[in-house]
């Protein structure tokens, strides 16, 4: 277990943001950025990382859209699109989820 930096799992300040506001408490990233039981912290909250699965693309519902800030699968493809250069969906492109929530000492 470790202290990680919010940016090394958290892209960018504004996914940052969304993380402490709730409205995100997972992401999806190419490689592993983080290990269960790492933590790290958003506004002084204390965050710990629960799971981190590996995945693929076609994995990825749209309950898991939800968790990472879009209303669904269709509009999470069209944010990745968005935001990465020369991004094109493959189902079979992996993905490592990386699961997070709140620890109770703050």
């Amino acid at each position: 277990m470790a202290h990680i930096d919010a940016g090394e799992l958290l892209p960018n300040e504004h996914v940052q943001r969304m993380a402490a506001d709730g409205e995100i408490t997972q992401m999806h990233r190419g490689h592993r950025y983080a290990d269960e039981g790492d933590t790290f912290d958003i506004d002084g909250t204390t965050y710990e990382v629960t799971d981190v699965t590996e995945r693929t693309l076609g994995d990825l519902t749209d309950e898991d859209a939800r968790r990472e800030g879009s209303a669904d699968l269709d509009a999470y493809r069209d944010r990745l699109a968005r935001v990465h250069d020369e991004f094109e969906w493959d189902d079979d492109n992996d993905v490592v989820r990386h699961r997070f929530a709140p620890t109770d000492s703050e």
